[in-house]
């Protein structure tokens, strides 16, 4: 707008009686939108006014107010402006600013609700749901609703380009790397030169194992944008997956470099540390979890300070709270019993499927579960995985009694015997307890789960097999059906009783799961079968633990095959099984 417009309409503005009929309110809103379009505020909303004063139901300078409200960045006014119009004229225009304003004001399930309200006026809205998908995926963490909203813009307007991007990213999220793959190489195509799409790609190709050709996606993200520390962050971890760990530490150092915030990279690092035998670099590493965005840590703000190692502890009441996994807080329960041989009262604060368990842990003087609405005083707290950091252990200080969590009471185990007796009849063949998948929504459960019908070949009947795995996947369930594993699961109300249980048994054999770290702390013998690159507590290139003396490893190799993992545990198993029998004789 010139000059002479923009006097013209502040003349039209001045002008204008109020209860000027329906013709002079769309003038003024005209005029408005024109100021509003050249960025003069302060004449757009005098237009506004004008056309409200005339007629105050008038839904499109209602309309237009709110946009004014919104470019000023008064999202509070913006949206009653908006959603005043809404109500007065409905129409997919106002409800999808009232949903944007919504989603730029940080109030996303909100906006959500528009968005849904404006398909369901107009169910072929690409862009409502286009933006449906993106907040269930990106602000609410529901990839699974986000697909669904996915799909109809695919269907609305297919080979869209950031479409098939977000719905890779859905992909990726649901753990269906296969699918995010073809979507992320269709979204490419169409925009070759969008770094993020490259960066999702290599993502799909390292949970497919295809590590090689992930790592060259990561480099054309970076070369399409410098600095982008996330895909450099990911060929990390990709270079972490086929253990080559100097280009992984030299990765890890330029993401954080690109970005020292960067939490996640930190963290990925320093667990990078631990598996290769640094622990004093991955503790310290590891205390990054507490500005990482990945939900991994659940823990209350408390005002008392943290208890870090270096201050006496004796005499003071010291709150130990879980933070992490079930594993975790059964491995660093260890230290427990020597932060009370410091002299210290400890509480201590576990899961309730833990509480049992954990109530009558030596040094505890008070056990509670999470659901506990109400702590007691204490002077100082303290992480659970943060222990072993307050204690500065090293991978030759590693506490590792060859149990340290007490036996299971003996009415407890008979009521087990009992049970197991029931299926199983007497105890003349050796009792093998099997768990074969961790939990779903692990980001490396694609590693270190195995399906059962592939473990069905160490299903011999020279042994008892008994299932210690909690929520079977559908897709086992009809292995469990055919009766060579008795399950008892229904049982398992915690883990006292999966102690119990396990103490019923003469072996366990499990993935990387919370049973094992029950069975190592229990003294039990247990087979642990591993992903090529484990988890960090299990180190590298041995089959012993020093976290659980009565543990025995068995890893993948290069090939990463679970069938040679097998081939070796049925060779022991059948041994094993032999030398029962024949002590039985």
């Amino acid at each position: 707008m010139n000059r002479h417009e923009r006097r013209a309409a502040a003349r039209e503005a001045k002008k204008a009686p109020s209860g000027s009929g329906a013709s002079n309110s769309a003038r003024l809103c005209e005029f408005g939108r024109q100021h509003l379009q050249a960025g003069r505020l302060l004449d757009a909303q005098l237009c506004c006014r004008q056309a409200l004063a005339a007629d105050p139901d008038f839904a499109e300078a209602l309309h237009l107010m709110g946009l004014v409200s919104l470019q000023g960045g008064q999202f509070d006014h913006a949206i009653e402006w908006i959603a005043r119009a809404d109500r007065q004229a409905p129409g997919a225009d106002y409800l999808l600013t009232l949903a944007l304003a919504l989603e730029q004001q940080g109030r996303f399930a909100e906006a959500l609700k528009s968005y849904q309200r404006l398909i369901e006026r107009e169910p072929h809205h690409l862009e409502a749901a286009h933006r449906c998908g993106f907040l269930l995926l990106s602000r609410l963490g529901r990839a699974a609703d986000a697909l669904a909203y996915l799909d109809l813009c695919d269907r609305l307007h297919p080979n869209h380009a950031s479409v098939l991007d977000h719905r890779s990213q859905a992909l990726l999220e649901l753990r269906r790397p296969a699918e995010a793959l073809t979507d992320g190489l269709a979204a490419h195509a169409l925009n070759p030169a969008n770094a993020d799409i490259c960066n999702n790609i290599g993502v799909a190709l390292q949970l497919l194992q295809r590590e090689d050709e992930a790592l060259a996606w990561f480099d054309k993200a970076v070369a399409l944008r410098q600095g982008f520390a996330k895909a450099v962050a990911n060929k990390a971890f990709t270079l972490t997956q086929i253990q080559r760990f100097d280009e992984a530490l030299a990765a890890f150092g330029q993401a954080k470099a690109i970005d020292p915030s960067d939490a996640g990279a930190e963290l990925n690092c320093a667990q990078l540390h631990l598996l290769t035998g640094n622990f004093e670099a991955g503790w310290a590493g590891r205390e990054a979890r507490w500005r990482s965005h990945a939900g991994l840590v659940s823990y209350p703000k408390f005002s008392q300070p943290v208890w870090r190692g270096n201050v006496d502890a004796s005499g003071k009441t010291i709150l130990v709270y879980e933070d992490e996994g079930f594993g975790d807080t059964i491995q660093f329960a260890r230290y427990v019993p020597m932060l009370a041989a410091r002299g210290a009262r400890v509480i201590l604060v576990v899961g309730d499927a833990l509480h049992p368990l954990l109530s009558r842990l030596p040094g505890v003087a008070r056990c509670l579960p999470k659901s506990s609405k109400v702590l007691p005083a204490f002077d100082m707290h303290c992480p659970a995985c943060s222990l072993p950091l307050a204690f500065a252990t090293r991978l030759d200080t590693i506490p590792a009694a060859m149990s340290y969590l007490p036996a299971p009471a003996t009415g407890h185990i008979q009521a087990w015997e009992a049970r197991l007796s029931d299926r199983l009849g007497p105890h003349d063949r050796l009792r093998v307890g099997l768990v074969w998948s961790g939990r779903p929504t692990h980001m490396n459960d694609h590693n270190r789960s195995i399906p059962l019908e592939m473990l069905s070949r160490l299903l011999d009947p020279g042994a008892a097999f008994v299932s210690l795995q909690k929520d079977p996947r559908p897709i086992d369930r009809t292995v469990l059906a055919d009766g060579r594993l008795v399950d008892l699961t229904g049982h398992l109300a915690d883990f006292a009783d999966t102690a119990a249980l396990a103490s019923c048994l003469d072996l366990v054999i499990t993935v990387d799961t919370s049973v094992a770290h029950l069975a190592g702390a229990l003294g039990r013998p247990a087979w642990v079968m591993l992903p090529y690159t484990p988890d960090w507590r299990w180190l590298l290139g041995r089959d012993d633990s020093p976290w659980y003396p009565t543990l025995r490893l068995f890893r993948q190799g290069a090939s990463r095959n679970w069938e040679d993992v097998l081939e070796r545990v049925w060779t022991e198993l059948a041994a094993r099984v032999a030398a029962f029998r024949a002590a039985q004789t």
